[in-house]
């Protein structure tokens, strides 16, 4: 074969040649690579805990922070528990059920509505937390527990105002205590799942009454939808704009957010 045949062939063969070096030494950095890690792994991780002379104290320091980030955790939980927020949500979640209207309005708005309403009914407490408890806190003139005991009280007012007698003696009743002569002796673990209790009876009593009105209107749809010989229409489909339309004429916002804010007052 001629020479100048042949010099494809051989520019073809270095090229190769200098592919399969190339790849050569990718797998040895890779190898070498791959070995270390195993190496490393090989002899597991170390964790150092170097307290020093002060461990004590920083040990507390760690706890203190553990506390506050379960604190933190907790504090939505807190906030339904003490305030009006849950007689606000279930009342707005029963009237959404009582118009049939699925997922109209939104869990988004109807949060956010039950939020700014107890934000508003609870303003009064909140200012007075803030004076006596709060603000003196912050300027350093009192401590952590007398902040709280000040800071509870208004709290406990409220909470106290809201609950029946019922409700209360239950409590008092599951947890043994003694029956005290006033009622700032009650404890506030007494005092919470009352005023819960309390305020799961009052939104379902507000619920049922929501369910009335709509209730009619279903009744009275079905019946001239039997009457009239649709028995495969589905009587809620007719009867949804009109429980939309008497809800829209009477006013039903107003009538349901100003009912529930004067029920706290």
């Amino acid at each position: 074969m001629p020479e100048g045949n042949l010099a494809p062939f051989r520019r073809g063969t270095r090229m190769r040649t200098g592919c399969a070096r190339s790849l050569g030494l990718l797998g040895l950095v890779l190898l070498a690579g791959l070995t270390g890690a195993s190496a490393v792994y090989a002899e597991g991780p170390s964790v150092t805990l170097d307290l020093g002379q002060s461990g004590t104290k920083q040990t507390a320091m760690v706890l203190q922070i553990l506390a506050l980030m379960t604190v933190l955790s907790l504090a939505p939980a807190l906030f339904i528990m003490v305030t009006s927020f849950t007689r606000m949500v279930i009342v707005l979640s029963f009237l959404r059920q009582a118009l049939g209207t699925q997922q109209v309005p939104p869990n988004q708005v109807l949060i956010s509505l039950a939020l700014f309403l107890t934000m508003f009914v609870m303003a009064p407490v909140g200012q007075a937390v803030y004076k006596d408890a709060l603000q003196p806190l912050l300027a350093e003139q009192i401590g952590y527990e007398d902040a709280w005991n000040r800071g509870i009280q208004p709290i406990r007012g409220f909470m106290l105002k809201q609950m029946r007698d019922k409700d209360l003696e239950l409590f008092l009743e599951l947890s043994h205590s003694p029956k005290p002569a006033q009622v700032d002796q009650v404890p506030t673990h007494v005092i919470i799942p009352a005023f819960i209790l309390s305020e799961l009876r009052i939104s379902f009593q507000i619920g049922f009454l929501l369910y009335i009105p709509f209730l009619i209107v279903d009744m009275v749809v079905a019946s001239v939808l039997m009457s009239m010989g649709m028995m495969l229409l589905p009587p809620v489909m007719i009867s949804l704009p009109f429980k939309l339309i008497l809800f829209v004429l009477a006013d039903g916002w107003y009538l349901v957010v100003g009912s529930m804010v004067k029920s706290f007052q």
